[in-house]
């Protein structure tokens, strides 16, 4: 099942994709459904009625425009680690994401309006939604806890992400963290999202390509670790990671500037693809 948050008529409204276009299926958000224990795997089939439109005539939001929280997994391919000058840690590297800093598919990537930023880079990831809560999960059991998996492109503004120790700031910037367009249920894709093909596509060249077996920690695994310390709730979303070819340890930089097209792309999960623009000064 691949839903999808949309703006429909002038309303916030959730879908299911389907070879014909998109079936509204209610008002109620990805959010609500997995905050009350609804099972994803099934329950957008049960809306057969339902009006089917066409792409375009939605407007895409991210499939959960507030999550609990937003938990993003740093140095998690080894040749991203060595290309960023850094000692691959036995331990993730997490930081966290804020809601304002999320954009749909299809909607812009804001470049911010700051003096001291060359542009925005790019980091291709597999974003898994937490489906059923808790605390000190097995790595055994982690899986279970996914709802579904979507895309991510973890913009970041370098220069503010290297200021201190703490990535928090260049990780946070309104409008960089692309997140979408569909979220696809569990059962769709292989378990833990592993063997497919992660990709990132900048202006019609390919800059990142990595199979997912090659994260360090892998997604049980993250889910087990970060269960340890903090209480995972539905609707929660991990970001898993990048691999090499980001701009930023490239010579010379390749970093996103206004009217720049990205695209993130997974097999099996689709493409997600924004255009840069710069912020309105």
């Amino acid at each position: 099942m691949r839903y999808v948050s949309v703006l429909y008529q002038g309303k916030k409204a959730l879908g299911v994709r389907e070879s014909k276009g998109i079936r509204i299926i209610g008002e109620e958000s990805l959010e609500d459904l997995l905050a009350r224990g609804v099972s994803l795997k099934n329950y957008g089939g049960t809306f057969k009625e339902g009006v089917v439109v066409a792409e375009q005539d939605v407007t895409y939001l991210p499939p959960l425009s507030r999550p609990p929280k937003i938990i993003c997994v740093g140095l998690n391919y080894a040749d991203h680690t060595k290309e960023s000058n850094f000692v691959q840690p036995d331990y993730p590297t997490l930081f966290f994401r804020v809601n304002t800093s999320l954009v749909a598919h299809a909607q812009p990537m804001i470049r911010p309006a700051v003096k001291d930023s060359e542009g925005l880079d790019f980091e291709g990831e597999i974003a898994a939604v937490i489906g059923k809560g808790g605390r000190h999960i097995a790595p055994a059991d982690a899986l279970e806890h996914v709802a579904g998996y979507s895309l991510f492109n973890d913009g970041s503004v370098r220069e503010y992400q290297f200021k201190t120790p703490q990535w928090t700031v260049g990780k946070n910037f309104d409008g960089t963290g692309a997140f979408g367009p569909d979220l696809v249920t569990a059962d769709e894709l292989p378990a833990g999202a592993k063997g497919l093909r992660l990709e990132t596509i900048l202006n019609g060249e390919e800059v990142q390509s990595a199979s997912t077996d090659e994260m360090v920690f892998d997604i049980a695994t993250v889910i087990s670790i970060v269960s340890q310390a903090i209480t995972l709730e539905p609707g929660d979303v991990i970001v898993t990671g990048t691999p090499s070819g980001i701009g930023w340890a490239r010579s010379p930089k390749l970093l996103m500037k206004a009217g720049d097209v990205c695209e993130v792309r997974v097999e099996g999960i689709g493409t997600l693809r924004n255009v840069i623009m710069d912020e309105a000064r």
